[in-house]
């Protein structure tokens, strides 16, 4: 009997220490505006693809200090899925706030935002860079203090003529585009789950430009 005793407490210590282990947390961050004026602009596409995980798997986002979360488990990874309430230009607040409070380590860090310089649906996922000229990245940066930091943005059109630029991002989907948003955030929620399942180069090699 002492045997099997020994092998199911090694099991549980075994389970306690991934539930424990912060190299198996993530913070997935999806950058948008709060409250129904901004609900479904191309500017909240980081809110809509978390929406789009949670309706999949049943779950509900709850009020919480600077934002909105939930947690999404797979495959022994715990998932914070995480939409900011501090308005788009003061995104990295509370991305730095629940990194610290989680403890979850930089690199388990996934900020999903939209590209203006990317045509309609494109992916792109990069360890690093530039802010692109978005606030809610360059506040990011800020708070991070660093451009070192994992992001997927996601395209929302870069043909938009002579239209204002604020309109544009602060508008909302064309019918043609609102036909293909389906797809494309379930493409979208592929690449959160890839993110932390596979890591950051896998899934650059598999989904960019897709």
């Amino acid at each position: 009997m002492l045997p099997f005793f020994g092998r199911l407490l090694s099991k549980k210590k075994s389970s306690s220490l991934e539930e424990n282990d912060p190299m198996k947390k993530f913070l997935i961050v999806g950058l948008g505006n709060i409250g129904p004026k901004y609900e479904n602009t191309r500017h909240n596409i980081g809110f809509k693809i978390l929406d789009r995980l949670a309706y999949n798997e049943d779950l509900a986002f709850e009020p919480a200090k600077l934002g909105d979360i939930t947690t999404y488990k797979i495959k022994g990874r715990s998932l914070l899925l995480l939409k900011p309430s501090t308005y788009m230009n003061l995104s990295g607040k509370a991305i730095l706030y629940w990194l610290q409070k989680e403890k979850i380590p930089l690199e388990n860090l996934l900020v999903i935002t939209d590209d203006l310089n990317l045509p309609f649906g494109t992916i792109r996922v990069k360890s690093k860079g530039s802010d692109g000229g978005h606030n809610g990245l360059k506040d990011t940066q800020l708070q991070l203090g660093t451009t070192a930091y994992n992001r997927f943005r996601f395209g929302i059109d870069n043909e938009f003529g002579r239209r204002n630029q604020v309109d544009f991002v602060l508008g909302e989907w064309e019918p043609e585009e609102e036909n293909q948003l389906p797809e494309r955030l379930d493409k979208s929620v592929e690449v959160i789950k890839s993110f932390a399942l596979a890591g950051i180069t896998t899934t650059m090699n598999t989904f960019n430009g897709k």
